[in-house]
C-alpha cells in the first residue's frame, strides 16, 4: 500500500495511506509518521473485517493457498 509522507512546515511529519479514508497521521519524524499511519490503517481494516464491511485492500496484503 502506497504511503505519502511529507514534513510541515512547522517541522512535524504528516504521512497518508491515500486509499484508505482516514489512513493519516503525524510523527515527530518520518519514521513515526510512516509507522503509525501503517498501525492506523491495519485498525482501521481489521475493523472493517470484525464489522462484515469490505476490505478490498487486503487483496494485497494477503494469500490464500489452495
Amino acid at each position: 500500500m502506497r504511503i505519502e509522507v511529507e514534513e510541515e512546515s512547522d517541522g512535524r511529519w504528516i504521512a497518508e495511506a491515500p486509499e484508505i479514508p482516514g489512513g493519516l497521521a503525524y510523527g515527530g519524524s518520518k519514521a513515526e509518521a510512516i509507522s503509525k499511519v501503517e498501525t492506523l490503517v491495519l485498525r482501521i481494516l481489521a475493523d472493517r473485517l470484525e464489522n462484515g464491511e469490505p476490505a478490498p485492500e487486503l487483496d494485497k496484503v494477503f494469500t490464500v493457498a489452495a
